[in-house]
């Protein structure tokens, strides 16, 4: 409950504040919760690729964003009822949805009844690979993996395009135009 009230209390200081440099270092604190959060959980990958790319990656590459716009957000233009409106009905779907799952680690759901135990059978004659999580993550879910590191990959690419294209080009001197 403590984890979950500080990243109420992070998120309210993140919607509320206007200095852009306050907003990124709430941001990484945010992420570093959510990583404790993970651990509690039981997901120390989870929780590892949370820290790393969440707090580390991110919080830099948004300073030096910062470092190269304004680090103070513009007043809005709009009311902020049709934002809230959209993220209030998305957040009662999302929980309107969960209430036909089954319950929480529920010995017999289908993952735990049919998948993880073919898993934990034929991981190594399947793949040759020693580590169940590692066989999973490389070989059954191969492509979905593939598609995660592309997406972050491009999404790399493209903050790295977008911050090469803000430098501000130094006028060199000038030089005497010959005329033929």
């Amino acid at each position: 409950m403590v984890l979950l009230t500080l990243l109420a209390a992070v998120t309210l200081g993140i919607v509320r504040l206007r200095n852009l440099f306050a907003v990124v270092i709430l941001g990484g604190i945010y992420s570093f919760l959510m990583a404790s959060v993970m651990i509690v959980l039981d997901a120390v990958d989870v929780a590892m690729t949370e820290a790393s790319v969440g707090a580390g990656v991110s919080t830099v590459l948004m300073l030096a964003t910062l470092y190269l716009t304004k680090s103070q957000e513009s007043e809005p233009t709009h009311t902020p009822l049709l934002p809230l409106f959209v993220a209030v009905a998305t957040g009662a779907v999302l929980v309107i949805g969960t209430f036909a799952l089954p319950p929480f680690g529920a010995a017999d759901t289908p993952a735990n009844t049919h998948v993880a135990p073919y898993y934990l059978e034929n991981s190594i004659r399947d793949t040759l690979v020693p580590n169940v999580v590692t066989s999973v993550l490389a070989s059954y879910r191969g492509f979905d993996t593939l598609g995660e590191v592309t997406v972050i990959f491009t999404a790399g690419i493209a903050v790295l395009m977008l911050l090469k294209g803000r430098r501000q080009v130094k006028p060199g001197p000038k030089r005497p135009r010959i005329r033929r």
